[in-house]
């Protein structure tokens, strides 16, 4: 092996070039940092209940996380009423908040059922009104759905925050002593659940588009491999074992293929894997180094890294096709690519003086409205929503590594930090149904 694919086999088999460090079993604390002062005021008021759970402070929180709404603190509301019967909008228009949610959450048998109301302060009308039930071990996702039903009446977006997210874990101790975990939580880190514990490294998680399985990266036998495990079983398989390089997985958007870093004839290179017949295409073949691809929305066009052009850039490459078109310049260093749902923008890990944080542009845009996202200059990845709205990556603050999420437009970002232990590659899962 030469020395440049030397170099590079670390960041391929992983999906990075900035190799962070990697804790389980704990769940992740909010904290943000920075905030959207031109957003939205709404004041969500803590709800009527005898529950020990805030479903109001979960709500603001996910408001908040998008970067399109500014939540009141509770001391800056001039009452808490449960009710819109209850509520003195001559009080609330004297305030900030153009927007109300009041409501009660109350035990129905073996769960709860939440009643909620958002009303618009300055005209004092009910813009909507719901009953929504969950069972006990499933609490939180009454906060989480609400905040998506707000989200998505006043903005006209699907809100995303009833949603998972996985990521990878590490225990700190000794080399030989270390374990790895994959894990699944709620999108705000709550309610963390270990789909695999292993001693082995585990890397770059990737879903299918129905959020039933996972597709990862497992040095189990300190060979590298790639694995599929269903979530609803825990049964899992391995889907590639190839001498050198089998990494970055990336899912297809109908679910059929999963596109795969492969070094079958030295060079690393692009590969798309048929699921149902486990036939391998090659995309790429070009003598360079590959890796890291992403789906655009119609299954059939991928965005990869690529160091053809002399440094590591986003390249656009049709499945069929031998030719690709470059989507990055003006930068030293672009790599990491991940394609909005709707499949405009591009969102990448962009190096310079600045060190390497998060950026966006268009994906036709060749970089002239290039935005960074990130202050930081040590991110990893970025994996978007399912609604396309918000960001979340790996990031290193105050020496210890944490899960950000950031808005693609607007400012401020929230980070998930656990309380011991490193943490990487996150990744957003998809909605987890038709209905909202």
């Amino acid at each position: 092996m030469n020395t440049r694919i030397r170099r590079w086999s670390l960041w391929i088999v992983s999906g990075l070039f900035l190799v962070l460090p990697m804790v389980s079993q704990a769940e992740l604390n909010i904290v943000i940092s920075g905030g959207q002062e031109s957003g939205v005021p709404i004041a969500v008021v803590p709800f009527a209940t005898t529950t020990k759970t805030d479903f109001a402070s979960i709500i603001r929180a996910d408001l908040a996380r998008s970067g399109q709404f500014a939540p009141l603190a509770v001391e800056q509301m001039p009452s808490q009423p449960s009710s819109p019967e209850q509520v003195q909008f001559d009080q609330w228009r004297a305030g900030k908040a153009q927007y109300l949610v009041v409501g009660k959450v109350e035990q129905q048998g073996n769960g709860y059922q939440a009643t909620f109301y958002l009303l618009n302060v300055s005209n004092g009308q009910q813009m909507t009104g719901r009953v929504i039930s969950a069972p006990m071990t499933a609490e939180r996702s009454i906060a989480h759905r609400i905040a998506d039903i707000i989200f998505k009446q006043i903005t006209g977006v699907r809100g995303a925050f009833d949603t998972k997210i996985a990521y990878v874990t590490e225990t700190d101790a000794p080399l030989k002593k270390r374990r790895y975990t994959l894990e699944v939580a709620d999108s705000d880190g709550a309610n963390p659940q270990t789909v695999l514990n292993s001693a082995y490294p585990l890397m770059s998680p990737t879903w299918s588009p129905d959020g039933n399985k996972l597709a990862y990266v497992s040095f189990e036998g300190n060979r590298a491999g790639i694995w599929v495990q269903d979530l609803r079983t825990g049964q899992r398989y391995q889907l590639t074992k190839f001498p050198g390089i089998n990494g970055a997985p990336s899912w297809s958007p109908r679910g059929n293929k999963i596109a795969l870093t492969l070094s079958k004839y030295h060079s690393p290179n692009i590969y798309v894997v048929d699921l149902d017949t486990r036939n391998l295409t090659q995309i790429t073949n070009d003598g360079s180094i590959n890796t890291e691809a992403a789906w655009l929305p119609d299954n059939n066009t991928l965005i990869f890294t690529s160091d053809r052009s002399g440094t590591p850039q986003i390249f656009e490459q049709q499945i069929g096709s031998h030719s690709a078109q470059r989507l990055t310049f003006g930068l030293s260093y672009a790599a990491g690519g991940a394609v909005s749902p709707d499949g405009k923008t591009l969102a990448m890990i962009a190096g310079g003086n600045g060190g390497f944080r998060i950026a966006v542009q268009s994906l036709a845009g060749g970089g002239s409205d290039l935005r960074y996202i990130s202050q930081g200059g040590a991110e990893e990845r970025p994996s978007f929503a399912p609604n396309g709205t918000m960001l979340i990556y790996a990031s290193q603050a105050g020496g210890d590594s944490v899960l950000k999420v950031s808005p693609v437009a607007g400012q401020g970002s929230q980070t998930l930090r656990f309380a011991q232990g490193k943490v990487r590659d996150p990744a957003w899962g998809p909605f987890l149904d038709d209905s909202q």
